[in-house]
This record gives structure tokens, C-alpha cells and sequence, in this order.
């Protein structure tokens, strides 16, 4: 049975990451450099390609998530709504995935014991 603790540390990494890139943002100096840019790009192109990897079952337990928008994030950076993934849907993201990782980890302690 394969656990899916990765896919979600992936996540939870990678909004750490963005939170760290983006404190304090402001859509005027938001993303100055290219670099910064493109590693803002790279962490949510990380975040969307772990959460596709996810079941539907351990998704559809946050229904509340977006999950589709966020596997579709290459529209939302074409249509420049990138700023309203970084203010209105880390948070919540990061709160289902913590309590996903806490669901997996009782699950395999479960199968372990």
C-alpha cells in the first residue's frame, strides 16, 4: 500500500517556502528579482504536481481545498491571480495537509503495530 507522506511533506514544504518568499507582500515589489520569481513559480509548480499524486479519497476529506485550481495553476499564473493563491489559499492548504500528514502517520502507526 503505498502512503502518500512525500507527496504531502512536499506541499507543506513548499508553502513554507512561499510564505518565506513572499513576507510581506505587496504587489508593487512583489517577486523583484526573476529569481525570486521563478522560485516562487517552482514551489507552486512542486505544490501542484504533489497534490495531483494525492488520492481522491485523503482529498475529498478537505473538501474545502480547491484542489483542482491548484493542480491547474498554470491558468492562475497565466491569468496573474498568483497573488490571490499566495493571500486567500496557503493558509487553508496548509492546515489540510498538516492534518493529512497527522492522518498518515496514525494510519502507518496503525499498520506498523
Amino acid at each position: 500500500m503505498k502512503t502518500y507522506n512525500l507527496e504531502v511533506l512536499h506541499i507543506l514544504d513548499s508553502i513554507a517556502l512561499l510564505k518565506e518568499y513572499t513576507s510581506g507582500y505587496n504587489r508593487n515589489t512583489f517577486a523583484a528579482t526573476n529569481e525570486k520569481y521563478d522560485a516562487i513559480l517552482r514551489r507552486l509548480q512542486t505544490m501542484a504536481e504533489a497534490t495531483q499524486k494525492l488520492p481522491t479519497e485523503l482529498k475529498e476529506s478537505h473538501s474545502s481545498i480547491q484542489w483542482k485550481k491548484i493542480s491547474d495553476f498554470r491558468n492562475i499564473v497565466a491569468h496573474d491571480y498568483l497573488g490571490e493563491i499566495i493571500t486567500q489559499h496557503l493558509k487553508p492548504l496548509e492546515e489540510a495537509t498538516k492534518k493529512m500528514l497527522l492522518r498518515l502517520n496514525e494510519e502507518s502507526h496503525a499498520q506498523a503495530t
